[in-house]
């Protein structure tokens, strides 16, 4: 199914429609750098619990990336499985412009959590931002606002990437990126981020189309609206997603290994085939699983067939909360806290989205910077803060929390840095929290303090991920943790 295109640029030119695609707040927006309506969150009302609690902040947290002009809970978006959603008793916030389930009346957060590490779960991840770019400048633009190469990368397969600002090197937005053929490639991009990374794009191809000089100057952008995108999760997601394969034979899902993308049907309820659907593996839990992109009329059709093929003791629903307790568990940012515009990918400890050519090639934006970054300190290389992994004892470390030099006990309360993402572990039975260090404090087993209410707690710097990663991968090295 041809998606809509909403977005072209041909011969030097970029023509961007008046488009619900590209709009935040659905079709009432009129421009692509219009602010985030967002309501505010009662927190009482929802059965957050202990485990959730740091979660509940996180989506107050909204307020700084998000324009509060609106309170109104109509004005927020809503994805193509809302209705579904609120059917199977989800408890609806709002995060990043879109009314988005936290939690189902069947699971707890914490047991949402277990039952993703045991078994499986699906989340709705379809306010994401789905992209597709292809034309005979893709690859060179790509190649110019990330710094991975894409050139060497094979189709259907995809890489985490960042895309980056011009000069210093700060990241714009992380985003995924598969080839799908040599000059066509899907992204996804972050939700909250997009008006501000739908400027950027805009604003990049603009550039790229304008600097080169070759003929065939032209570059297609579209944004797949309405589009959805669900995240099967867990160690029995394969068996899941295998038995509704219609031609398993044609994706071996045994050798399809993690960053690999293919299509495939998938046989729904009434006993059709659906149209080819984009299955990519991977996932934000550090669990084997797939995300899946569908078209937006076979969304509901999909998702249902995969939950009641499945059934209840395998697969279950599962909502904001419990993504965000696995993410942390599998030491992975979420853009907004551990990542921003200022921050760079050495600073975020993602040096290994750094392709090995690109660092002596460079070539993409700020690389001045970031290759500086990379030098050892003594050639004149370094950072002067760090991404760090801490494990804290006591009561749990919020976002912006202050970490301190010496432990609890210690005299020296120098600030060092602050906590950008924090909760209890319902894996490890302990407080677990990301933030950034000065350079020097970020090693392994260095005893630290985090003031947590006003008290400071001993903490002490841990190796990432938290709970190692359970990716289905070919060889060593090739998926994150």
């Amino acid at each position: 199914m041809k998606a809509p295109m909403v977005g072209r640029a041909i011969v030097g030119k970029l023509r961007i429609p008046r488009s619900s695609s590209l709009q935040p707040n659905g079709p009432q927006s009129r421009s692509i750098t219009s602010s985030y309506a967002f309501s505010s969150v009662n927190i009482p009302e929802l059965r957050f619990g202990r485990l959730a609690a740091p979660f509940a902040r996180s989506l107050l947290g909204q307020r700084k990336h998000a324009s509060t002009s609106s309170s109104d809970s109509t004005s927020l978006g809503r994805t193509t499985l809302h209705d579904l959603h609120v059917a199977h008793g989800a408890k609806m916030v709002p995060f990043a412009g879109y009314s988005m389930p936290v939690q189902y009346s069947d699971l707890s957060v914490g047991e949402s959590h277990k039952w993703t590490r045991e078994k499986a779960s699906l989340f709705d991840v379809g306010h994401m931002v789905q992209h597709r770019l292809s034309g005979p400048l893709a690859t060179s633009l790509l190649e110019k606002i990330t710094p991975t190469s894409i050139s060497t990368l094979e189709p259907n397969h995809s890489s985490l990437s960042c895309l980056l600002h011009p000069i210093t090197g700060g990241i714009v937005d992380d985003t995924v990126i598969t080839r799908l053929g040599p000059e066509h490639f899907y992204l996804v991009t972050n939700a909250a981020c997009r008006s501000k990374d739908c400027e950027y794009i805009g604003s990049e191809i603009s550039s790229h189309l304008s600097d080169t000089r070759s003929s065939a100057k032209s570059i297609d952008w579209q944004v797949l609206d309405n589009w959805g995108l669900v995240a099967l999760q867990g160690p029995l997601s394969a068996e899941i997603l295998q038995d509704l394969l219609v031609t398993p034979e044609e994706l071996d899902l045994k050798s399809f290994y993690f960053g690999s993308g293919a299509y495939g049907s998938l046989r729904l309820l009434n006993g059709e085939a659906s149209v080819p659907v984009l299955i990519s593996r991977g996932g934000y839990t550090g669990e084997d699983g797939f995300e899946i992109s569908i078209p937006p009329n076979l969304t509901v059709p999909v998702t249902e067939s995969l939950l009641q093929s499945a059934g209840k003791e395998k697969l279950r629903l599962a909502g904001l909360g419990a993504r965000d307790s696995l993410r942390l568990e599998a030491g992975m940012c979420l853009y907004g806290h551990d990542l921003d515009d200022s921050t760079t990918p050495v600073e975020a400890g993602l040096s290994w989205v750094i392709s090995k050519d690109r660092r002596v090639s460079g070539g993409f934006h700020g690389d001045d910077v970031i290759m500086r970054q990379l030098r050892p300190k003594k050639d004149g290389g370094g950072v002067s803060r760090r991404r760090v992994g801490l494990i804290v004892e006591g009561a749990p470390a919020r976002e912006g929390a202050e970490i301190v030099a010496g432990d609890a006990t210690g005299n020296d309360g120098e600030v060092l840095g602050r906590v950008t993402s924090g909760c209890p572990s319902p894996t490890l039975g302990k407080n677990i929290a990301m933030g950034y260090v000065r350079t020097g404090s970020h090693k392994a087993g260095t005893e630290l303090g985090v003031v947590v209410r006003g008290k400071r707690r001993k903490a002490r710097v841990v190796k990432m991920p938290f709970v190692a990663s359970r990716y289905w991968k070919q060889a060593a090295g090739t998926a994150p943790g």
